[in-house]
């Protein structure tokens, strides 16, 4: 019989951490502290950009944040942005900026990244918050690397001298996933479009990561028998389901646990933008 991995369900665990975010909140507002505050900027009319703003806008209301919306249109300049980013940053009631991205072709992502106050970055995309993670002394961490850790947890499966691999390289997730991992105990090898036996990586991981954004990269047969599979892809086939980045259904009879696409990773993201910006209000801004 093959083995059948485990779901982490994604889904569960994040309505878990919104849960003590809102009752957080409430105790916030019984000593009369104000609720914290998040300002998230949309620039253009991105179809999956739009969706994924309003999810992050409704949590917000569900755990009680104020929630400040600046929806700008794609004519917006750079400095019109960087103006906005200086308001957002003096204002006392934001705790959290997020600016989604991919931002039109005329601005420059990175300099607006950096724009935002370290303490306000509750993507933590700022270089000094991916810096203090990179030393081992993190404060506000990138979203959805750190929501894979805490599926991680939620297995109970000890990380340390575990043979991890992360399959892709960006700088939102590939590159902070290896730092987590790192911070986790992990030997961690990151894989890239110029990796050489792709296959040869997988196949003696430990724990597998993969965030490259194509459907079905990597063969449910590549997966070691019992090995951890978090698949952070999530991609939109012909017949418009999703899928992620790994086989599923092979994956899932050599694993032992397995994240679902939908209803795995992507949860996760908005919970742990919700639990930055809490701890922006709550350690940082107090």
């Amino acid at each position: 019989m093959p083995l059948m991995a485990q779901i982490i369900d994604g889904k569960a665990i994040a309505a878990q951490i919104r849960h003590t975010i809102k009752t957080r909140v409430s105790e916030r507002l019984e000593h009369g502290l104000h609720p914290p505050g998040l300002a998230v900027v949309l620039v253009g009319q991105n179809p999956a950009s739009e969706i994924y703003v309003a999810n992050k806008r409704k949590a917000c209301e569900e755990v009680g944040f104020l929630s400040f919306s600046f929806d700008l249109p794609d004519t917006t300049s750079q400095v019109e942005l960087l103006k906005l980013i200086t308001q957002l940053n003096r204002d006392n009631s934001v705790d959290g900026i997020l600016v989604q991205l991919p931002l039109p072709t005329h601005i420059n992502s990175q300099a607006i990244l950096e724009a935002i106050r370290p303490d306000k970055d509750v993507d933590g995309f700022h270089p000094y918050n991916v810096g203090r993670l990179a030393q081992r002394n993190p404060i506000l961490r990138p979203c959805t690397p750190y929501g894979v850790m805490k599926l991680l947890e939620n297995t109970g499966v000890d990380l340390y001298q575990q043979d991890a691999v992360v399959v892709g390289a960006s700088n939102i997730v590939g590159r902070p996933m290896a730092l987590e991992l790192l911070l986790g105990g992990c030997t961690v090898t990151v894989c890239h479009r110029f990796t050489k036996n792709l296959r040869a990586q997988v196949e003696r991981a430990d724990i597998v990561v993969v965030a490259v954004g194509k459907p079905n990269l990597i063969p449910g047969e590549w997966v070691k028998p019992g090995a951890i599979v978090i698949d952070v892809g999530m991609n939109r086939l012909a017949d418009g389901k999703l899928c992620g980045d790994i086989e599923f259904t092979a994956a899932a009879e050599r694993a032992s646990w397995i994240t679902p696409v939908p209803g795995g990773v992507g949860p996760m993201t908005v919970a742990m933008l919700l639990h930055n910006t809490l701890f922006a209000a709550e350690e940082l801004h107090s």
